[in-house]
């Protein structure tokens, strides 16, 4: 069940060579590259290709999308498959023409079924461009704000203030609790019937990340874990987070109380779930990584 090599959105799919971004003729020198190739967002959509099996839909320096691209809606991403890449940011109300066949689509649907370094560098560019919506004035002193250092910086406009902004992620646990023969899982209302997934929650301020997990899994299941073991973390751009995976141990027995966003929660064995009485998340999910792990452990 459990497969190798990193988590889905994360792995080395791109060389980012921040230097870049700290020279001011980065822009003059991508626009000058006929090499380099240009991705479109527009609003938290991306333009991608769908048939015949999904990628992106990477435009070329003389295609007219690239060549009136206002210098603010540039970002330098980094080298992808050895090639320099530049996102196009676009407003999600802005209407153009895109190449036939093509088409502004949302990541998170078609992420089971893109390659995985496509889907990193998308999930990449979903992050930064989430980021940079919301941050167009200045959270300071309420001044509009602009882009600098190949869009991976914005600045205050206010000469008095010049407060810089950087990229922000949302730091979220996500855990695997096991008593030794079962696993703790629960459901949320939304779900397919039968989904059941690990138990997650955001981390708050003047938090550790083991006194997160123990914290939510005892808020929504009322179950009290030690031994927090770190298993691997994943890049979560819904719409910014970074789940840091875990697993951890409960005393065998342990009662559950849902609470909370739960509707179920319950004990779970390795038969339960390979016979499908309880079905796992998608394979591109770190929750599935850390069901398979324990899966994969011995009986």
């Amino acid at each position: 069940m459990d497969q190798a090599g990193p988590n889905f959105f994360s792995g080395p799919y791109i060389d980012r060579r921040a230097e870049a971004r700290e020279e001011a003729t980065w822009l003059d020198a991508a626009l000058a590259d006929p090499a380099t190739l240009y991705m479109v967002g527009k609003g938290t959509t991306q333009l991608v290709r769908t048939q015949p099996e999904p990628r992106i839909e990477f435009l070329t320096p003389e295609h007219p999308l690239v060549r009136e691209a206002r210098p603010e809606e540039l970002v330098l991403l980094g080298w992808f498959r050895g090639v320099r890449c530049v996102l196009i940011q676009l407003e999600g109300d802005r209407a153009v023409s895109v190449p036939e066949g093509a088409s502004f689509e949302e990541l998170r649907p078609l992420s089971p079924v893109l390659r995985g370094d496509e889907a990193g560098l998308l999930a990449y560019a979903r992050a930064l461009a989430i980021w940079r919506a919301r941050q167009r004035f200045c959270g300071v002193c309420g001044r509009a704000t602009v882009p600098e250092r190949a869009g991976h910086v914005i600045r205050c406009t206010n000469e008095v203030c010049q407060h810089e902004f950087f990229p922000r992620l949302d730091p979220a646990i996500i855990v695997l609790v096991t008593d030794g023969e079962r696993a703790l899982l629960g459901r949320q209302a939304t779900w397919p019937a039968r989904r059941y997934s690990t138990i997650a929650g955001f981390v708050e301020p003047g938090e550790s990340l083991e006194d997160a997990v123990a914290r939510e899994v005892e808020e929504e299941t009322s179950v009290k874990v030690t031994g927090v073991r770190y298993h691997s973390s994943q890049p979560w751009p819904f719409p910014s987070s970074i789940m840091i995976g875990f697993h951890a141990t409960a005393e065998p027995g342990s009662p559950v109380r849902v609470t909370g966003e739960l509707e179920a929660a319950s004990w779970f064995t390795r038969e339960d779930i390979e016979s499908g009485a309880a079905l796992v998340p998608p394979s591109h999910a770190i929750s599935y990584r850390l069901i398979a792990a324990w899966l994969k452990g011995a009986r």
